[in-house]
């Protein structure tokens, strides 16, 4: 092990697995691993596999360790999951929350969940909300649900089998769980009114430490003895937590991957959509934050078939000349157009039109969340769709406003090395800025879209 100090952020997104070794100064990426993140099929339900990620993160801290002194490890992790554990480990296996289990006890569930008004959380299909999972759980797996000691939110379990100590988390906690009430910053009524209090370990802000590594484990690995971890961070909320420290609002967000998250900071609460797949998120302070939420990494996949190769000006030219366009959704239930069934308005386009296609598409729908919170101010970009050019340049026309798009590979990385402080020196990322100027046919392609939308779903 050398002796430069370092700090490394374990990212676990729903579809990829990240492992980044950073300075411990400038906060400037030294090394990163990665690896595909795939649900088990296996068991009594699909689940996260858990051996799979923990060998990952095991292997990734030993390799990365013998670069540099680790001194701090941070953990940020998607929503929609959590762990329940008694002394050992998991009594039961992390659900996917793609499974829709719990709508098998969906009726039930809605008779006891608390109203949008108390968590500014709406009700989602299969296990998005985090309370409809523990639900089902409970009555689908008493004994085992009974064997469970604690709830610990996803980043908050990896943190634990990092240091054995429990904890929760608001910024996981706060996003449509359905478990916490952001006005009050307090557990939300379901919690009692199921009993489950008795799960909840001590809150904890997501930049506290929790302890050392432990012992055994920081020897095995070749960690230093003293190597803290942090609480940890819900992956979106990593993502905005360096404007929340860098510029005033109102400004807004869009953390893209799997999801698309837009978060309109200093924007009002009243007047979100719950059936729109609005909500409040929490961020790193404990405050709300108004939010919308499309899937649209997801939904770009299926309308590409995963072609990612940028797509040429021309291309663009004729799939708006000729209003080539996808409607919403394509993942039923989510998103500001849960319930249309998700098609090409004409016949599917020939595969080298599609990524042009799907990019205004995602334009499009981003442009809906904007307005949805109504976000005022700098749009700014982070993720995969930071590098698609004309997803950028389209939302820029669409919101009349400047966009400005991050040249890193993800904003979660530094968002969750931001728990540790502040870089002495900052590294310099890269942001590209779109203006509101003319894309050519794009005013009457979105008028038509949108006209699409009032029309009977086919």
């Amino acid at each position: 092990m050398t002796t430069d100090p370092a700090l490394a952020v374990i990212d676990i997104g729903k579809s990829n697995l990240k492992l980044a070794l950073l300075d411990a100064a400038s906060h400037a990426e030294r090394a990163v691993l990665t690896s595909p993140n795939r649900s088990r099929a296996d068991g009594p339900y699909p689940h996260a596999d858990a051996a799979e990620i923990w060998q990952f993160i095991e292997a990734g801290l030993a390799e990365l360790g013998a670069q540099a002194r680790i001194e701090t490890l941070v953990v940020t992790t998607h929503g929609a999951a959590a762990a329940l554990i008694d002394q050992v480990g998991l009594v039961l296996p992390i659900l996917d929350y793609e499974h829709a289990g719990p709508e098998a006890t969906a009726a039930d569930y809605r008779a006891v969940r608390p109203d949008f008004s108390e968590t500014y959380s709406p009700a989602l299909p299969k296990g998005l909300n985090l309370g409809a999972q523990l639900y089902w759980q409970q009555q689908t797996f008493p004994a085992d649900f009974a064997r469970a000691e604690a709830l610990l939110p996803y980043p908050q379990y990896w943190a634990w089998r990092l240091t054995g100590v429990a904890a929760t988390e608001v910024t996981s906690l706060g996003c449509h769980t359905d478990l916490w009430a952001p006005m009050a910053g307090d557990f939300s009524s379901l919690v009692a009114e199921l009993g489950w209090q008795r799960l909840m370990p001590p809150l904890r802000p997501a930049a506290e430490v929790l302890g050392p590594v432990r012992p055994e484990l920081a020897r095995r690995l070749g960690l230093a003895p003293d190597c803290r971890v942090l609480c940890g961070i819900h992956d979106s909320n990593a993502s905005l937590l360096p404007h929340l420290q860098a510029r005033p609002a109102p400004f807004a967000v869009l953390s893209t991957g799997t999801w698309v998250i837009t978060m309109a900071i200093g924007s009002p609460l009243d007047g979100l959509a719950a059936a729109r797949d609005c909500l409040a998120n929490v961020d790193a302070f404990g405050r709300p934050v108004p939010s919308a939420r499309a899937m649209l990494g997801r939904e770009f996949e299926l309308l590409t078939g995963g072609q990612a190769a940028p797509c040429a000006e021309t291309v663009a030219e004729t799939v708006l000349d000729q209003a080539i366009m996808a409607l919403p959704s394509f993942v039923p239930g989510v998103g500001p157009f849960p319930d249309r069934p998700g098609h090409w308005q004409s016949a599917e386009p020939p595969a080298a039109l599609r990524q042009a296609g799907a990019s205004l598409y995602c334009a499009l729908v981003a442009a809906e969340c904007l307005q949805l919170t109504r976000a005022a101010g700098l749009v700014l970009v982070e993720g995969p769709l930071a590098r698609n050019s004309l997803f950028c340049r389209a939302l820029a026309c669409l919101r009349a406003g400047p966009v400005m798009a991050s040249a890193s590979s993800t904003g979660t990385t530094a968002g969750a090395a931001a728990l540790a402080g502040p870089p002495q020196a900052p590294a310099a990322v890269p942001w590209t800025r779109f203006g509101p100027g003319s894309v050519p046919g794009l005013a009457a392609y979105a008028a038509a879209w949108r006209a699409s939308l009032t029309a009977r779903p086919s």
